[in-house]
């Protein structure tokens, strides 16, 4: 399978232009072979509203805006999978969504769960949890920015059988990091993709919007935890492509003849409440 990630910048409130710059790219990775685009969090709208006013002004409807439209229809005109994040609307509900569009016009969405700082002054928690979507070149899954810094969503997800985990993305800096160091959102994707051995694609956005800097470093991993492509540069826009084994990743999920991370879990071990 080969996986395409789009770092792009969109412009914060122009619809419009952002649905002709992902247009673009994902023309960009389909004519490389891609066969799955992904592009970052929130990429139709950008990220950093203002009010909740504003956030149900730039949402949509899955499937019927225009931003979700567009890729639906990229999708089914290029043979291939888009995955793209946007802000929802649901009746009088937003939820910082993903939608993953198969060329034979179907879509399945994603709500961001774990909320990030402000988002949750605009932003529903998610209520449809971890889904995977069965797909001809394996099992898909999608998570959020946040949502990657807790295990529990990886492992949902692995539960499940997927396969590569799909992560629009908005990452921003973290105090405490030292020059040269790898930013902590890499390490962090690096580290989930090994632990439960699948693949994980991450798209970042970059540049400065509303006085909030982004940081780049879109990549794609392999099962074994090392990345396949990127990190991509902290600034400027970037087209990463890779070939992942979907089934070479389900074979080499047993780390020999003892060890295997979804079996050898022993959750009768596992504190999962705080004491009381």
């Amino acid at each position: 399978m080969r996986v395409a990630v789009g770092q792009v910048e969109p412009v914060f409130g122009d619809v419009a232009a952002n649905i002709t710059m992902t247009e673009r790219v994902i023309r960009e990775a389909a004519g490389q072979g891609a066969d799955l685009v992904l592009l970052p969090e929130l990429v139709s709208s950008g990220y950093m509203m203002s009010s909740r006013e504003e956030a149900f002004g730039l949402a949509e409807r899955a499937g019927e805006g225009p931003a979700t439209s567009a890729w639906k229809e990229l999708a089914a005109e290029l043979g291939v999978i888009v995955v793209a994040g946007f802000p929802e609307r649901d009746a009088g509900r937003l939820f910082n969504a993903s939608i993953l569009c198969l060329p034979d016009g179907s879509h399945t969405v994603y709500r961001k769960v774990h909320l990030w700082d402000e988002e949750a002054l605009y932003f529903e928690p998610g209520d449809l949890g971890f889904g995977v979507v069965d797909t001809r070149f394996g099992r898909l899954g999608m998570m959020i920015c946040y949502d990657g810094w807790f295990p529990e969503s990886y492992r949902s997800l692995v539960m499940q059988g997927v396969d590569l985990v799909c992560v629009p993305t908005n990452w921003v800096p973290i105090p405490g990091q030292a020059e040269g160091q790898p930013g902590m959102a890499t390490i962090l994707t690096m580290g989930a993709a090994h632990s439960n051995g699948i693949i994980v694609a991450a798209a970042d956005r970059v540049g400065v919007e509303r006085g909030q800097e982004f940081i780049g470093q879109s990549l794609i991993v392999s099962h074994t935890g090392w990345p396949v492509a990127g990190p991509a540069a902290p600034t400027g826009s970037a087209l990463l492509i890779a070939d992942v084994d979907i089934a070479a990743a389900r074979r080499s999920r047993a780390w020999g003849a003892f060890n295997h991370p979804v079996r050898d879990r022993r959750p009768e071990s596992y504190r999962l409440h705080p004491a009381s």
